[in-house]
């Protein structure tokens, strides 16, 4: 039986992961720090990845197979003004994760993201030159160096806005004021009947954490190395995105109102078209990601019980 450690078990992916994890029967453990799991809480950790002591105690006392390091400080404009606090849990956190992964020979898999790219090109390979844009960027480039440097079995997956259906009792805003995800926080607002304002000059590929939780860990079970991307097979404007979902969950797409990046004047700048290209995980573990209809069907079914 495959033992795995989720760190950040309380977040949208990390609870997937869990999920998926139990419907297998492995041996699964999870960690929080703001969000207590929503499922049981046999194996489950109050936990914070910057303290080096707690990380090689945990590590240590459960000896994983494998640990999937979901925590991160994701609010882009927060991490652009909280710079040191960035660093310090996308960084050095994920650094003595790492290491706690060589010396007790855990595989170290580490969500990174499609910000480690400028956004210039758009459906970016893994070959691609990374040039992230913002600090958040940065620091999940470095988290994906020091994971490469301290851990020999390891596998870096990009994503790109990992969005899941999250009842509203428990879509809370985080400690950073970042919503728990852009599609939750959409639907809302158009299931209030307020109107939105939406970017349609930034692309992305638009991941499901269900399906990116399934395809994780069929890739530890591949025992894949390197890095992959794996998100959504579509590439859309956030405001492309916004119109699909609000078709598939019957809302008022005229409350949907495109507008340029550069109106927001957001602190961080964001990659225009920071979409990834997903062949070589989908030819490597023998799976087809989906195209943002079937996703969404997902999220529907989800959201509507």
């Amino acid at each position: 039986m495959m033992k795995i450690l989720v760190i950040g078990g309380g977040g949208q992916l990390g609870s997937r992961i869990v999920r998926y994890c139990k419907q297998r029967s492995f041996d699964v453990y999870s960690t929080y720090l703001s969000r207590l799991p929503a499922l049981d809480s046999t194996h489950v950790f109050l936990f914070d990845k910057t303290d080096p002591e707690s990380v090689e105690r945990l590590v240590s006392k459960i000896v994983p197979d494998a640990v999937i390091d979901t925590a991160a400080l994701h609010n882009v404009d927060y991490c652009e003004t909280h710079r040191a606090e960035a660093w310090r849990i996308n960084v050095e956190g994920t650094r003595d994760v790492a290491i706690a992964c060589r010396r007790f020979r855990a595989k170290m898999i580490f969500i990174s993201t499609d910000y480690v790219f400028d956004g210039n090109k758009g459906n970016y390979k893994e070959e691609d030159p990374p040039n992230p844009l913002s600090h958040y960027g940065v620091t999940k480039l470095e988290g994906e160096k020091v994971v490469a440097s301290s851990s020999e079995d390891h596998l870096i997956a990009r994503s790109s806005v990992i969005y899941s259906w999250v009842p509203s009792q428990q879509a809370t805003m985080s400690a950073s004021g970042k919503p728990l995800n852009f599609a939750g926080w959409v639907v809302q607002k158009l299931s209030k009947g307020e109107p939105i304002k939406i970017v349609d000059d930034q692309y992305s590929s638009p991941t499901l954490a269900d399906s990116l939780a399934e395809v994780l860990i069929k890739a530890v079970e591949k025992d894949l190395k390197g890095p992959y991307h794996i998100a959504g097979k579509t590439r859309l404007s956030r405001f492309g995105f916004t119109l699909k979902l609000a078709e598939h969950m019957g809302f008022d797409k005229d409350l949907i109102v495109p507008i340029k990046t550069s109106e927001l004047r957001q602190i961080a700048q964001r990659p225009m078209d920071s979409s990834l290209d997903v062949s070589k995980a989908e030819k490597e573990i023998g799976i087809s990601l989906p195209e943002i209809d079937e996703a969404l069907e997902i999220f529907t079914r989800q959201a509507k019980g």
